[in-house]
């Protein structure tokens, strides 16, 4: 019997999936769920029992979350990376770890066909094919739900029929859990002036008074919370995650071009990711120089865009991931952040490597590094080609 890899979920879309590859293509179904840090213990127990009652011959649990920080967080905060200045790639940058995990289990369990529950209408069904064309293009990608173009009543109908017990009534909102961030999508979201109410975020304002954090960064990355260091970052960032998400800062809505050409809307609430790039930021402009920031603006943007249309394997990404590395050289330092009820402020910073030094002047006030007439003779180079133009072309409008 050939063997299929169900990306799993336990969800509507993958169950049907998990019934339709055993019953109706006599496939022996191997499912796989890939953690990027969004399920507790409990949930992952659910979700194996639930793929095992669905008939799957084995479930793994893929726990992907370290090598979800080290291939892709990392750089996203190197990057300060906000897809339209908003959205911390939350889901899109887990997609693609997910799928990477997804086609190296499916190589190592020897499998003849890889399956996920993608629908026809979003982004995930491109991010998940080119990543398994890359990476396992002798594999056969089957999609259940896109190809047959299913209906959501469609799909309850089928796993009814088939004896299928689970919870089939439709949460008003979709909730996707991940170390960086959380979406939340639902009937607000699928409009263009509607706000999400402040039920849908999973997490509700329970912090009420003010409350100052100081974040450790060594060369970009978060070491420390206040007095507490951490060996490995993805722990700094969840111990973050957990004092911040209480005053319910880090939300937004997303509005975004897909990558199949049509425009989306998703809400999110990201506290740890917003407040450590917001702090990650205001360390580098003081201790990197004004070039090094513009360029990091110019490829991050880049980078993140071409990350969240699912392409990390193109090896532009390794230059760009190099060229970031090396930026964070100089970025250690403390950085501190005022946080209250729905809202932050970066207050400060502590570092060795600040460029902001007095011993060189103080801005508007002092120099101690030249004299005036420096100044006079710098102006007058700086702009002559500027002077030259105006002379030449006579612009008169300017002089009125």
């Amino acid at each position: 019997m050939k063997k299929v890899v169900l990306a799993f979920s336990g969800g509507l879309d993958t169950s049907y999936c998990a019934i339709y590859l055993a019953q109706e293509l006599g496939l022996e179904v191997h499912s796989a769920i890939v953690d990027t840090g969004g399920f507790t213990q409990v949930e992952l127990q659910d979700i194996e029992q639930r793929a095992y009652a669905m008939g799957v011959k084995s479930h793994t649990h893929l726990n992907e979350t370290d090598n979800f920080y080290k291939s892709c967080i990392r750089y996203l905060v190197f990057g300060n990376v906000l897809k339209n200045n908003v959205y911390p790639l939350s889901v899109s940058a887990e997609r693609v770890t997910q799928a990477i995990a997804i086609a190296n289990h499916t190589k190592a369990i020897g499998a003849d066909f890889v399956a996920h529950g993608s629908t026809g209408a979003g982004n995930d069904q491109v991010r998940f094919d080119m990543i398994f064309q890359a990476l396992i293009p002798q594999v056969e990608i089957i999609t259940p739900i896109r190809d047959k173009k299913l209906s959501r009543e469609e799909e309850i109908s089928y796993l009814k029929e088939h004896g299928v017990e689970m919870d089939f009534q439709k949460a008003q909102y979709s909730i996707n859990k991940g170390i960086w961030g959380t979406s939340v999508g639902g009937k607000e979201t699928l409009t263009s002036h509607l706000p999400l109410p402040e039920t849908a975020f999973p997490t509700q304002l329970s912090k009420h008074e003010p409350e100052r954090v100081t974040l450790q960064f060594e060369k970009g990355e978060l070491t420390g919370i206040n007095d507490q260091l951490f060996a490995n970052p993805v722990e700094a960032i969840q111990h973050l995650q957990e004092i911040a998400a209480p005053f319910a800062i880090g939300r937004d809505i997303h509005v975004g071009d897909t990558i199949i050409g049509i425009k989306g809307r998703v809400g999110f609430e990201a506290a740890a990711p917003i407040v450590i790039i917001k702090a990650h930021h205001t360390l580098e402009k003081h201790v990197l120089t004004k070039w090094q920031l513009y360029w990091k603006d110019q490829l991050s943007a880049w980078y993140g865009n071409w990350l969240h249309e699912g392409q990390l394997l193109d090896p532009t990404m390794r230059d760009i991931e190099a060229f970031l590395e090396n930026t964070q050289q100089n970025v250690s330092g403390k950085v501190h952040v005022l946080l209250a009820p729905y809202r932050f402020q970066v207050e400060g910073i502590e570092s060795a490597h600040d460029l902001m030094s007095d011993k060189f002047g103080s801005y508007g006030e002092m120099n101690r590094a030249w004299t005036s007439d420096d100044v006079k003779g710098f102006a007058k180079i700086f702009g002559n080609q500027t002077k030259i133009y105006h002379n030449v072309n006579s612009t008169p409008e300017w002089a009125e």
